[in-house]
């Protein structure tokens, strides 16, 4: 769905893999004899290939090839579109120059990888949300300005935007981490509490956000709570798939593209993560194992969520190959 998360686009694609495929050892760490992974090695060379520069850029930070992130907040400054407010298909499915909260979810996330997140990084774009806020004390995930421009049809625009968790529950996991203080903070924390308190019947981007959220919640009895309901939910539903040699055991969620399934590193992306708890040792292990044998021919990360444009799928393809290079080196298999 949302690059963000997660979080797109035709292309001729390789034929269909079986979700049993691997091609890890039993570390799930595929051998190099020049030093590196080579399944480091492959997503590099296709992240110099055909990756934005913001990409690029963030690989470099955050697998040590440089010692600052200023080349990366330069490569994100290039999508502003106002003080404290981005655009220009910073997020690859939210097309056009008008800027939309889900787009500053994803400006915080980077500036937190570039070192960045610091008041001056981070009041602007407070300031601009604070313009967007409903009376819920949340931000919508787009606004109506988003209608005049091209858009997947899982974003639909309204007149009369209302305030949600997919969008807030980002936005305030890397804010609070940033301790910077602001007016508009606590009315969204309120927000997001409300929201992750009556979370019954959702679906897994929602429990995505619900647990951005969560990991940065001042009330951190509150939130292992939550997150341990969270987990029970999300088996109940069965919104992860378990067992990927087994997709046919697991519901696709209503609204998703086929194949669209949700695996425990989603939720669980490091092993500190609140959901970890959620899995055991063999349900991670089997997650990680079918990461590592995703890895594509020319060393990216497929996309899952429905396809509508060449374009977005070209420019979102490098932003999952750095997700899943982060999950992998995280648990240790890189």
């Amino acid at each position: 769905m949302y690059g963000t998360m997660a979080g797109t686009f035709k292309t001729p694609r390789a034929p269909r893999r079986s979700f049993s495929c691997m091609n890890a050892n039993k570390t799930g760490r595929i051998a190099d004899r020049g030093g590196a992974p080579a399944i480091l090695r492959r997503a590099e060379t296709f992240l110099w290939t055909s990756g934005r520069v913001l990409e690029q850029r963030r690989f470099e930070v955050l697998f040590g090839r440089v010692a600052d992130g200023s080349g990366l907040a330069a490569a994100l400054a290039a999508y502003e579109a106002g003080p404290g407010a981005y655009a220009y298909g910073l997020e690859p499915d939210i097309r056009g120059p008008e800027p939309q909260p889900l787009a500053a979810a994803t400006a915080l996330m980077i500036l937190e990888d570039a070192g960045r997140l610091d008041a001056d990084a981070v009041v602007p774009i407070l300031d601009w949300l604070s313009t967007v806020t409903t009376a819920e004390g949340g931000v919508p995930a787009v606004l109506p300005t988003l209608g005049a421009y091209p858009r997947p049809p899982w974003l639909p625009v309204s007149g009369e935007p209302v305030a949600d968790l997919l969008s807030t529950g980002q936005i305030l996991g890397p804010v609070l981490r940033s301790g910077v203080t602001h007016p508009w903070i606590p009315g969204a924390v309120e927000f997001a509490r409300q929201g992750v308190e009556a979370m019954e019947h959702t679906h897994p981007y929602g429990v995505e956000s619900a647990l951005m959220f969560l990991e940065a919640a001042p009330d951190r009895d509150w939130a292992r709570e939550q997150a341990d309901r969270l987990g029970k939910l999300l088996r109940e539903q069965r919104m992860v798939l378990l067992d990927p040699a087994r997709p046919e055991d697991t519901p696709v969620a209503p609204g998703y593209a086929p194949g669209e399934y949700h695996l425990a590193y989603d939720y669980a992306p490091s092993p500190d993560s609140l959901a970890r708890a959620w899995f055991s040792d063999e349900e991670m292990r089997r997650s990680l194992d079918h990461l590592a044998a995703s890895q594509d021919s020319d060393g990216a990360w497929p996309i899952t969520w429905a396809k509508w444009s060449a374009t977005t799928e070209v420019e979102a393809r490098p932003g999952a190959t750095v997700k899943a290079l982060r999950v992998l080196r995280g648990f240790g298999r890189l």
